[in-house]
């Protein structure tokens, strides 16, 4: 006997909660780069050139993000029968390689600069990063509750939060080169930034991959799901236990219980969705029952 369970959660209201900090972030980065591009032509500054294209691949990652939250809203279908929800773990997975190769670009530009000292920050320089730091600011703050428990917004967030500590190091390193003419703060002052942005982005790429090769989401213990599946009443042993995630806020599990007696398996099966969806955050079961025990160990992922 076969049973599923799907309580038809959709991303639409998630989509909803942040299209318009998609909207707004994406409007004021835009405007950011524009900014850049206009001084940095102006005032001769490379470093304000690159940095606004620098910042155009970061409004290209927020496009992704917002797309791929969009994605996940769409319906299934015959082919696609999740629908698109896997989206919002690749576009997470795309965003913290995207980080990964910034901060490998930093430390190179860095590392170089011990040795071909670049030019102090000019006044505009300074100014226009200082400008940066208030637009990157207000942007990583509207994705701050948001990336708490969706890695999608997580690397949407880490962006703006890495284009923020790039600035706040442009400004600081620009100012005490200024007034002391001590230049290896510059590489310095980078080197540190790059290695906060790793930091930050390492558990990111490590869970976006983890959910690419649909393993058991860090916020999901199996043993503890296993526990409390083998206390259903009338549950024997549990295995064949499966559990991965449909997308970066939902989940997914498959089972086998042996439950030698069927007189109850209604209440039972009810019992497990909620228990599974209040307690592990699964929201997509599917239940086997089995009348007598296989050759299959208990906890095994057979």
């Amino acid at each position: 006997m076969h049973s599923h369970h799907d309580h038809g959660h959709s991303h639409a209201s998630h989509f909803d909660t942040h299209s318009r900090s998609f909207a707004l972030a994406i409007g004021l980065n835009i405007s950011f780069v524009v900014i850049e591009a206009i001084y940095g032509m102006l005032s001769g500054s490379l470093a304000l050139l690159a940095d606004a294209g620098h910042n155009l691949s970061d409004v290209l990652g927020l496009v992704m993000a917002w797309a791929a939250s969009w994605l996940a809203t769409r319906k299934a279908t015959n082919r696609n029968t999740y629908g698109l929800k896997k989206s919002t773990i690749l576009a997470a997975l795309f965003n913290a390689l995207f980080l990964i190769a910034a901060v490998g670009g930093i430390a190179w530009e860095a590392i170089r600069r011990f040795s071909e000292p670049a030019e102090v920050a000019g006044m505009t320089v300074i100014v226009v990063a200082g400008i940066g730091v208030l637009i990157n600011g207000i942007t990583m703050m509207l994705f701050m509750k948001g990336q708490e428990g969706d890695l999608n917004i997580r690397g949407a967030f880490l962006h703006m939060a890495a284009d923020t500590a790039v600035s706040v190091g442009v400004v600081l390193a620009g100012l005490i080169i200024m007034y002391t003419g001590a230049n290896w703060i510059d590489p310095v002052v980078s080197l540190v930034i790059a290695a906060v942005i790793f930091i930050g982005t390492w558990q990111l790429l490590k869970d976006s991959l983890n959910l690419a090769m649909d393993a058991v989401p860090r916020n999901i213990d199996p043993e503890k799901v296993y526990d409390s599946l083998i206390r259903l009443p009338g549950v024997e042993s549990v295995h064949h236990l499966h559990i991965w995630g449909l997308s970066t806020t939902e989940n997914a599990l498959t089972v086998h219980l042996v439950k030698p007696e069927p007189h109850d398996d209604d209440a039972v099966l009810e019992q497990a969705t909620e228990m599974l969806e209040d307690e592990f955050n699964i929201q997509h079961v599917t239940i086997q029952w089995e009348r007598v025990a296989s050759m299959c160990p208990n906890m095994a992922y057979c």
